[in-house]
């Protein structure tokens, strides 16, 4: 046993010191990029470019070293370049109006849709199934990730998935951050295969067409180089997820002292569900849930099997945790046993699920719920009751009520403020995102997604148009209240990206970034294989700490100026700079997706460094050394 923690402890100590000399290495070489270009441009550097570069290496070394949250450290950042004078009013804001940044907002408008509607839960039933062993699950995530990413938008996809892979993980017990980071990578991965799988591959092809007047890259020119790197890549995560991604548990556990709730759902006559198994149905796969009993007209089933059939009115007696109950609500073909909650005065998708304990002085206590006539005198419905630890059976409306008792309620938010400081109730608290599932709106929601897809993809709006016009499109349609719309935004990810543009403008707009580029390349010399890999490297580098399209944007020019002085096709280099400038992986600001992740996946500055480094060194070997012989010199 002490053999066994010491060598645990050992390779955890081993991957902490190995994480830490990543993350010194990443800031040596960017100090040492810095550094280099200096040297050599120091004349032509000012003091305003130096100063970039201080607060940009400041930032990254904040949100690597100290427990201050991203969108602190990087608007200080920005402030101290806007106080300082480096950046303009124009200039200091200019991230809060960029496209990119909105579109990622809009988005998370759209996703609320598509959860409200219960639209994604086919996505996670049928795509992802019930894999045993998180490696078994990162092949099942990726793979459709890849695959989609290689025709689609990589910011859409991982905005629908990440949903999608939380409630994923809570049903399979693993831990968000062995997926969320995988999801981030594999839309990456896809993207690289197919000149419209990013945008950043658009906008390159955009550059050569004009610099060289030719037709520029075909639609999978640039997959006979990225589907090898991706390839690798996927490899690479398989194998070493186990040691190089976190496994940070939530913060309770299986052994704590969960509530458990009685719950009584019908299966509605038009139900989906009828005709299938308990197992099929996914009744037996929801977390801390149980199935303890099925009523079907005067039969009573105690002891329910996985392969019992359901049929049209069983009502199904469940005891679990208030997540699962959530998860209950929102299975479609499944109600509340009680037609009650088709009684109240408000419209059933403006309510939510709303926790209250009751009291010694209700004048409940010692009544069954249903003699008690709750409805009527709070305009709320009693869904499902806990009693410290027993476990209630019978039905909802049979419980007698003591005090002490937590009910889950169903009510208009406006019972929460009428009863706060009720005698009736000891605790009233409303349940996050407990809001009926609206599944008669399902296929206007995978419509509208659909539209946008498509419409982004053809280029005949701009992405930011195709989700403006979904995000409508799920408002005016009822996928989604405006309050719930509003609610889904993650602020602290505009936040942090709106900063980061802001950096990058000041070292675009002092030189520094050119002068990192040229400095770095110049150390290359003349040998091509050589310039290939300086290019690759300064371009990855500055993907990082800017843009991935303003990193591409920077290099093109150099890297074509290069080729015609070398003599050589400039095509190794195009291909080299498509590949650099999204293949983001040892920051989460380099890639909007990885930041798009970091907070669903609880991740640290260090777990990005410590997984993405050698990604990125892995991905520059092969490309480097790819390239030339597909599209030689």
């Amino acid at each position: 046993m002490r053999l066994a923690l010491f060598h645990r402890r050992y390779r955890v100590q081993r991957w902490l010191v190995l994480g830490a000399l990543l993350g010194a290495g990443l800031v040596f070489s960017l100090g040492a990029a810095f550094w280099g270009a200096g040297s050599i441009l120091a004349g032509s550097l000012s003091w305003q470019g130096w100063l970039a570069i201080a607060v940009t290496i400041a930032a990254f070394l904040g949100n690597a070293l100290t427990a201050l949250p991203a969108e602190i450290v990087f608007l200080g950042a920005a402030a101290v370049l806007f106080l300082s004078g480096v950046l303009d009013e124009k200039a200091a804001l200019s991230g809060f109006s960029n496209s990119g940044m909105i579109t990622v907002g809009v988005l998370y408008m759209v996703v609320t849709g598509l959860q409200q509607t219960g639209a994604l839960q086919w996505v996670s039933q049928q795509v992802l199934g019930m894999p045993k062993t998180p490696s078994r699950a990162l092949v099942r995530l990726m793979l459709p990730v890849m695959g989609a990413s290689a025709f689609l938008n990589n910011t859409p996809v991982v905005a629908m998935f990440i949903p999608v892979v939380n409630d994923w993980c809570r049903k399979l017990r693993f831990s968000p951050s062995k997926l969320m980071i995988p999801l981030s990578y594999a839309a990456i991965f896809g993207g690289l295969c197919s000149l419209i799988g990013t945008s950043t591959n658009l906008v390159v092809n955009g550059l050569l067409i004009d610099a060289t007047g030719e037709s520029g890259l075909r639609l999978f020119d640039i997959a006979w180089v990225g589907l090898p790197c991706g390839l690798v890549g996927f490899l690479f995560l398989f194998f070493a997820q186990r040691w190089l991604l976190p496994d940070r548990q939530a913060v309770l556990s299986d052994t704590d002292d969960l509530r458990e709730y009685t719950v009584e759902m019908s299966v509605i006559p038009e139900s989906p569900l009828v005709g299938k198994t308990v197992e099929k149905a996914g009744l037996r796969h929801l977390p801390d849930l149980y199935l303890a009993e099925v009523r079907r007209g005067p039969q009573v089933l105690a002891a329910v099997g996985p392969q019992e059939i359901l049929q049209s009115g069983d009502q199904l007696l469940f005891v679990g945790v208030v997540d699962s109950i959530l998860d209950l609500q929102r299975i479609r073909g499944l109600q509340p046993a009680t037609d009650q909650v088709f009684k109240l005065d408000s419209d059933r998708t403006e309510r939510s699920l709303i926790e209250a304990v009751v009291s010694n002085t209700c004048p409940l206590v010692g009544q069954t719920i249903r003699e008690s006539k709750f409805r009527s005198r709070y305009n709320a419905v009693v869904v499902a009751a806990a009693r410290n630890g027993d476990r209630l059976f019978g039905k909802i409306g049979d419980i007698r009520l003591q005090a002490g008792d937590t009910l889950l309620l169903e009510a208009s938010p406006a019972f929460v403020d009428e009863r706060r400081i009720s005698r009736d109730f000891y605790l009233v608290s409303t349940i996050p995102n407990s809001e009926p599932i609206r599944h008669e709106k399902s296929l206007w929601a995978f419509g509208l997604t659909v539209m946008m897809v498509v419409l982004a993809a053809v280029g005949w709006l701009s992405m930011l148009q195709a989700a403006v016009l979904a995000a409508v499109g799920m408002l005016v349609l009822g996928c989604c209240s405006p309050a719930q719309a509003l609610r889904s935004i993650d602020w602290s990810v505009l936040l942090v990206i709106a900063a980061a543009l802001a950096l990058g403008e000041a070292l675009g707009s002092t030189g520094a970034a050119e002068a990192i580029a040229t400095g770095f390349i110049s150390l290359a010399g003349n040998n091509p294989w050589l310039v290939l890999a300086a290019i690759y490297a300064v371009t990855t580098i500055l993907t990082e700490i800017i843009t991935n399209n303003a990193a591409a944007a920077l290099i093109f020019p150099i890297a074509l100026s290069l080729a015609n002085q070398l003599g050589v096709s400039y095509l190794p280099f195009v291909i080299g700079i498509m590949i650099a400038a999204s293949a983001s992986f040892a920051t989460p600001i380099g890639y909007q997706t990885n930041l798009m992740v970091c907070g669903p996946g609880g991740y640290k500055f260090s777990d990005f460094l410590r997984i993405g480094v050698p990604l990125n060194i892995l991905y520059g070997v092969v490309t480097v050394a790819l390239t030339p012989f597909i599209y030689p010199f």
